[in-house]
């Protein structure tokens, strides 16, 4: 299921947070636990991965990451907003080092004009960092390219967020 780039970018990942003695907790809805799968189908990542979530409903995103009532009232569940508080929920509720969280459209349904299928944001919270990160994709594919190619975005941001702040 996942590519050899995909592994090995995965595997980097842990490998940089072993180094550095940080864990990593991943918040996902969109892609339903693919980007834990990934993480932990690399050996000795137990040593870094503290634990993840699948949040897809939006009560779930409340009891599990704190994101707010009101943010995802006023911004939906796919939007930057969000993907930022459940990453920084995520952080602060696993006492992790770093977190990614995800949230978006994988389709085939549930697109609109204005969130299409394939919107996508991904967060990246790092405890030493000021504020945190998040980008917007718009992938195209079917709903298994969609999520893959949100995992290893996920992935490369982790990746991206500690060679700027280490």
């Amino acid at each position: 299921m996942f590519t050899n780039n995909l592994r090995k970018n995965a595997a980097q990942l842990l490998s940089r947070c072993r180094r550095l003695s940080l864990k990593i907790s991943i918040a996902e809805s969109c892609t339903g636990g693919l980007i834990s799968s990934c993480i932990t189908a690399c050996k000795d990542s137990s040593s870094v991965f503290e634990r993840g979530y699948i949040t897809y409903s939006n009560e779930a995103k409340e009891e599990l990451l704190d994101v707010s009532i009101t943010t995802l009232q006023s911004f939906g569940a796919v939007s930057a907003e969000v993907a930022i508080e459940m990453a920084e929920g995520a952080l602060i509720n696993a006492k992790s080092s770093l977190a990614l969280a995800v949230t978006g459209v994988a389709g085939p349904g549930g697109g609109t004009s204005l969130k299409p299928v394939g919107l996508v944001f991904i967060a990246c919270a790092f405890r030493d960092a000021s504020d945190t990160r998040c980008q917007k994709f718009n992938f195209s594919g079917d709903r298994e390219e969609i999520r893959l190619a949100t995992v290893e975005q996920a992935i490369l941001l982790g990746l991206k967020v500690l060679n700027e702040n280490i």
